[in-house]
């Protein structure tokens, strides 16, 4: 793989609403790259150390008080292969309503992986439409310690060209926010 040496951008399929509303956080402990393949193909890599034991950063993802903990106002887990993370970011609103947020579980090894798979509406950009099929995040979760975790986020499945570049632009910012409420919300209560 080749490091592109250009501003670096990570898009995870966590939000794309409150992801834009979120600012870039200048946080040693958050890293962002993009890594090019031998098949010309992009890799959205981000990484987030979090003072926390894997077992509570696990929750976090797995649960829905702990998406609602950092990531969200409103959460609906089935956590199972083939279950749904839905989310949804409207005050007032309901699991199912418009702008309801469905990841799909891929697949999971307790504590130590997850992958997910954004079910994408007309909302979301023409050219991720036509990947979705392809589109994946794995999240890595590596304890480094007792009580610490580094959390690797792999983007998957976006093909070098300039409309993934863009979108790329957009997401750094709001996915290192994102993964700011995380570390806020496990180190600190979210205060």
């Amino acid at each position: 793989m080749k490091l592109i040496h250009r501003p670096l951008f990570i898009l995870t399929v966590l939000c794309l609403a409150a992801a834009a509303a979120a600012a870039p956080n200048g946080n040693q402990d958050i890293q962002s790259r993009v890594l090019r393949t031998e098949a010309d193909e992009l890799v959205l890599v981000q990484e987030v150390l979090v003072e926390a034991p894997v077992a509570e950063v696990w929750k976090a993802y797995t649960t829905a008080e702990g998406w609602m903990g950092w990531a969200v106002p409103l959460a609906e887990v089935d956590f199972r292969i083939g279950g749904t993370i839905r989310t949804h970011y409207g005050s007032g609103a309901k699991i199912g309503d418009p702008g309801t947020i469905t990841l799909h579980i891929v697949n999971y090894v307790p504590e130590r992986l997850l992958t997910l798979q954004a079910e994408l509406s007309e909302h979301w950009p023409e050219v991720m439409q036509e990947d979705a099929e392809h589109l994946m995040n794995v999240i890595v979760f590596e304890a480094m310690g007792e009580n610490r975790t580094r959390v690797l986020s792999y983007g998957v499945g976006y093909r070098d060209q300039p409309a993934y570049e863009k979108l790329m632009d957009f997401f750094i910012g709001a996915n290192e926010g994102l993964f700011q409420k995380l570390k806020d919300y496990l180190e600190t209560g979210g205060e």
